[in-house]
This record gives structure tokens, C-alpha cells and sequence, in this order.
């Protein structure tokens, strides 16, 4: 058997306050966006940026982390794994999604100020999500759900 790998690592900002819901079945779910930046010099000599924003979710007890202690413009480092979902919406028009599940979180400050603080102040810490065994939960968020905050 051949194995694979589908792992995701990013540093960004947070754009958005964390969405938190509950599903029926009592898992919390936390919803955040993350943006990154890259930069390069095109062919003319000009400086260009551009940002790129992620979709990702937090289960259960990082959920719960995220729900305390993220909010809009902290600088996070997280791991996980790339989930592709779609969804029909009203007028019966599919709609895919990229979404990261976010296994490991650490908090690396906000933006503005404090860097490298942890949800306690101290030095930079990982959150880890134990991986479940069986199959994950499907995405709770609706079609509609894909504001992005900018």
C-alpha cells in the first residue's frame, strides 16, 4: 500500500472574530479565516503583494481554545489538513469549498503588539486536536457561509 500525505502549514492573520456553533450531536466547531501575504518583484522592478485567505476549522477542545482566546488580527501558526466539500445552493447551483481542519494551533501575537505571547502570556505554545478515530463530522457551515472579511 502506497502512502500519502496531505498536510497544510501556514502563519497568517486572523480576519474574522471566530464563528462558534454547536452541532446536534454536542461537537463544538470553530470557524476562522486566516489571511497570508506574499510578495515579489515583477518584471518591471515593482513591489507586488498579494493576499491569500483560508478557511479553517477547529473541533472540540480547539474549538474551545479558539473561542477563548483568538481573535480578529492575532497572528496564529497552524497544521492541518485540506477538506474539499460542495453544496448545492437555492437556485441548484453547486458550490465547492477549500476548507483547512486545523489539527495544531500556536499562537504567535497579534499584529499590532505582544508577539510570541501565548493564551497565558508566556512563551509560544501548540494546541493539539487528538485525531478520532472514524469518520470526521461533515462541514457544519452552510452554502452561503463563504464571506470573506475584506
Amino acid at each position: 500500500m502506497s502512502r500519502s500525505l496531505n498536510k497544510v502549514m501556514l502563519i497568517g492573520n486572523v480576519g474574522n472574530e471566530p464563528d462558534i456553533r454547536v452541532l446536534n450531536s454536542g461537537v463544538k466547531v470553530a470557524k476562522v479565516s486566516l489571511a497570508t501575504n506574499r510578495t515579489w518583484t515583477d518584471k518591471s522592478g515593482q513591489q507586488q503583494e498579494k493576499t491569500e485567505w483560508h478557511r479553517l476549522n477547529f473541533w472540540d477542545r480547539l474549538a474551545d481554545l479558539v473561542e477563548q482566546y483568538v481573535r480578529k488580527g492575532d497572528r496564529l501558526y497552524i497544521e492541518g489538513s485540506i477538506e474539499y466539500s460542495q453544496q448545492q445552493d437555492d437556485q441548484g447551483n453547486t458550490r465547492y469549498f477549500t476548507d483547512i481542519r486545523v489539527r495544531e494551533m500556536v499562537m504567535l501575537g497579534s499584529p499590532g503588539g505582544g508577539g510570541g505571547q501565548s493564551m497565558e502570556g508566556q512563551a509560544p505554545r501548540r494546541a493539539r486536536q487528538p485525531v478520532a478515530q472514524g469518520q470526521a463530522p461533515a462541514s457544519p457551515f452552510d452554502a452561503d457561509d463563504d464571506d470573506l472579511p475584506f
